[in-house]
């Protein structure tokens, strides 16, 4: 097969023939050396499968594993976790960054429960109109915990495709999307549609990686267009680098008499959406105004620490940590919902990445009471 022949419709003897030798080899490597012990593939449910699938969007399966571990011991199931309180499900999801999932993953739960009685739907449109769950989503859930035939199209998958078939163009839009879809659904096998599903992207994940990809252990490589042109790293196509911008802020690291750290819940949309932070300020303002403005007390004593650097997907946030001692409880933070007294251990809540680490650096865990 050539360049050419990839950019034809998937369809057609030449494709079925690919299929063919896709499943079979795939397969086989999948048996021998795929992954077959992760915690997500132990006591298989719909539940299971789409937590995982949730968590491993644009997260690696290291970073996953203890997350994933905590959440089922906490949520054991659709119901516990549609009865939530949602600080309680941001807690839990502290770290993992990209919150917008986790706020979903409460609302599809509360959904399932209500509209659905508890069980997950079995057809690709009634999942993905669920919040947060997409066709490839939808797919993992009906072919790892049902055993149907639905294809999927991650990240991993992406990419092995990509260079299969040597299909260039930007994969996340129009023509280029659709063709993988195709492709990807006249790939996938009536039988051992699981496995199936579990070995492709174990292969995009272990051997089809992104820089080094190990193209003499791959099951595919003789039937790999690209590596048959030797350009398997020009796929998928990058999109063009931009510079970042930068954004300066103060973060208000205010604390009272009992050693309690004052936080502020944000909005449920936009950055850090529905988690706790430090009240934050323009970089150019004044915090001991800002600090009586938002408590109703002034700084007992105020410094500045040093600043550092959080990064985005979008932009970097340069932080200036003020740390103010105030006298009182404040007035103001007594009669806004949106303002908290906060320890660590007193009760869960969904943090900010540098709210959490500012407060473990101050309040180590061996010294919390």
């Amino acid at each position: 097969m050539t360049s050419s022949d990839a950019t034809e419709p998937a369809a057609g003897p030449l494709h079925a023939a690919l299929a063919n030798i896709v499943a079979t080899r795939l397969l086989a490597w999948f048996d021998r050396h795929g992954r077959h012990d992760l915690p997500w593939q132990r006591g298989i449910t719909p539940y299971r499968v789409w937590v995982s699938e949730i968590m491993l969007q644009q997260t690696q399966v290291n970073t996953v594993i203890p997350y994933f571990d905590r959440f089922m011991a906490r949520f054991p199931d659709v119901q516990t976790l549609a009865d939530a309180p949602e600080d309680d499900v941001l807690h839990h999801w502290t770290g993992l960054g990209y919150y917008a999932r986790a706020r979903n993953l409460h609302r599809a739960a509360r959904k399932v429960c209500e509209a659905h009685g508890g069980v997950f739907p079995r057809t690709p449109d009634a999942l993905c109109e669920l919040p947060g769950i997409g066709k490839s989503t939808a797919g993992a859930i009906l072919s790892i915990a049902c055993g149907e035939r639905a294809p999927i199209l991650d990240g991993n998958v992406k990419r092995v495709l990509t260079r299969l078939c040597a299909i260039a163009g930007d994969t996340s839009r129009g023509s280029t999307l659709e063709r993988l879809w195709t492709l990807a659904d006249a790939l996938t096998p009536a039988e051992r549609c699981a496995d199936y599903t579990q070995a492709i992207m174990d292969l995009g994940a272990t051997l089809c990686t992104r820089s080094r990809p190990a193209c003499a252990l791959c099951p595919l490589a003789e039937a790999c267009v690209a590596r048959a042109e030797g350009t398997p790293t020009l796929y998928p196509s990058r999109k063009q680098s931009r510079r970042l911008p930068e954004r300066r802020c103060q973060m208000l690291v205010v604390r009272n008499p009992a050693g309690e750290f004052l936080l502020e819940k944000r909005p449920a949309t936009g950055i850090w959406g529905g988690l706790w932070s430090f009240p934050e300020i323009d970089h150019g303002a004044d915090p001991a105004t800002a600090c009586d403005r938002i408590t109703g007390e002034a700084p007992g004593s105020l410094h500045h620490g040093t600043v550092f650097r959080h990064t985005f997907s979008h932009f970097h946030l340069d932080v200036s940590p003020v740390h103010i001692r105030v006298p009182g409880l404040g007035r103001h933070v007594l009669e806004d919902q949106r303002l908290a007294w906060y320890k660590p251990g007193q009760r869960a809540l969904g943090l900010a990445a540098p709210v959490k680490k500012l407060i473990d650096a101050l309040c180590p865990a061996g010294a919390r009471t």
